[in-house]
């Protein structure tokens, strides 16, 4: 049975040091090894020592492992894909919340990364890119979903670098590569 190294701190050694003293105090006999162990988990917060053990055992693995990153929902791009002209502009704002988050990434991922842009300027991209006609209800939604962050005067904005969501991304590549297709600029 090969041994796993199973990693011990204590934030404060002087109360670790208490901790095992009282331990000691109480036991009345030269503990044995496993309530040695015991009492070294305690000293740190932990039931006993097959909960520290668990407790590395979980950490390694997650460390381990890598990132799950959930599957495309191809048929809900489709349907998005639907609100955008062959330009890549929003026709129209979508009733359901879930599918104007997504909506917004496309709006996300044209602005300028690491640099300021005036509300004129961030009004007058929100313009060009969308057709039905309400660029502050657009800036709004964006700085309140934390996807632009602004001055606390409202002059400056600012793209805040986020990975989108999977959907998002497959969303945005699809737009773009439509919008080249059909001889538009690209974002």
């Amino acid at each position: 049975m090969s041994r796993v190294s199973i990693p011990f701190s204590a934030g404060d050694v002087s109360a670790l040091a208490r901790s095992l003293r009282d331990q000691l105090v109480q036991c009345g006999h030269t503990p044995s090894h496993l309530e040695l162990l015991n009492m070294l988990a305690r000293s740190t917060g932990h039931r006993n020592f097959q909960s520290l053990r668990a407790q590395a055992a979980a950490e390694n693995q997650l460390r381990q492992a890598p990132p799950v990153e959930p599957p495309v929902d191809y048929v809900l791009v489709k349907r998005l894909a639907a609100y955008f002209d062959a330009r890549g502009r929003l026709e129209r704002w979508p009733a359901k919340e879930g599918l104007r988050e997504l909506c917004l990434w496309v709006f996300w991922s044209r602005l300028p990364a690491k640099r300021d842009l005036s509300e004129a300027q961030l009004s007058g991209q929100l313009r060009s890119d969308h057709l039905f006609g309400d660029h502050a209800l657009l800036r709004r939604e964006l700085c309140d979903r934390g996807l632009v962050s602004r001055t606390a005067d409202g002059r400056q904005y600012r793209r805040v670098e986020r990975q989108p969501p999977a959907g998002a991304v497959a969303l945005i590549r699809h737009l773009t590569a439509r919008q080249e297709a059909a001889g538009g600029k690209a974002q």
